[in-house]
């Protein structure tokens, strides 16, 4: 059997300011894993007066995270959480049954111009959990188990890899380490998550003895020890787990969630984010 399922290419989206390469969800693969929606960003470079303003939104069901390999973000939340994210740090929301953030640029790099650079995921919640009540939690990248094979450091994000766990609140069974490798490194990925896939960030990288080009992601077939070399320099990201207790409909497992969710948006009964005055309509 193919070590690889599939390689899975990116969607640019123009977001004015800079772009995204949107890997999630794909029609060949809808989920990897808990993990439903993938972004990656930049780099992007910002003049001075310019950069990233999220207006406040609202998410359900679903937890999401902000990995940085450079620059900052400001995130603020409906509930009163105001928490910059700097690289190497986890944001964790989880939104269960409703909650509303913003992220922006810090002032002070509106002012100086700055650079940023990371991933944006989205991770479903099992059917128990995707109505709950919604969390923050921060956790400083000092926090997070290192594993070293020779010439790799894989920090683990969330979840489980390698006999580690990392501190970060998961609900289901999850993989999710960033990687980054010396030049001619090599490690084995083993099998011990059902649905697994490597993400190429930068550099020359072979999984399975296929090159994978950045901004790529390949998806591997479950139960094979799978080799992830470097021929450069590289970074790379890891992200799987157990599969989830039936489909979900980008955000929720249930079209009344996203309709309920919908109309509670409309009628502004989500709880604002203190301090924020924007309110975004729903598209017609």
């Amino acid at each position: 059997m193919p070590a690889l399922l599939s390689i899975l290419k990116p969607h640019v989206k123009d977001l004015g300011s800079f772009t995204v390469r949107r890997l999630l969800p794909a029609a060949a693969q809808r989920m990897i894993g808990p993990f439903i929606f993938w972004d990656h960003m930049g780099p992007a470079a910002f003049k001075p007066g310019d950069g990233i303003n999220v207006r406040p939104h609202p998410h359900i069901g679903l937890a999401t995270v902000t990995y940085l390999f450079e620059g900052a973000m400001l995130h603020r939340d409906s509930l009163g959480t105001v928490q910059v994210v700097l690289p190497g740090d986890v944001n964790w929301m989880v939104a269960g049954n409703g909650m509303v953030h913003s992220e922006r640029s810090r002032p002070e790099d509106l002012i100086t111009g700055y650079r940023v650079h990371g991933i944006q995921s989205w991770v479903a919640l099992p059917q128990a959990h995707e109505q709950g009540a919604p969390s923050f939690s921060h956790h400083l990248k000092a926090s997070l188990p290192m594993i070293r094979p020779p010439g790799t450091e894989l920090r683990l994000i969330a979840g489980t890899a390698f006999g580690e766990r990392s501190p970060v609140p998961v609900y289901s069974d999850t993989l999710y380490l960033a990687a980054k490798l010396s030049a001619n490194a090599t490690f084995e990925l083993p099998p011990e998550h059902e649905d697994r896939a490597v993400y190429v960030v930068e550099g020359d990288v072979m999984v399975a003895g296929v090159m994978i080009a950045p901004a790529q992601m390949a998806v591997l077939t479950p139960g094979e020890t799978v080799s992830i070399h470097a021929a450069t320099d590289a970074r790379l990201m890891i992200l799987g787990g157990a599969q989830m207790d039936g489909k979900r409909n980008f955000v929720a497992s249930r079209r009344e969630l996203i309709d309920n969710a919908r109309m509670r948006w409309r009628e502004q009964r989500f709880a604002p984010v203190p301090g924020e005055t924007e309110f975004i309509p729903l598209p017609d």
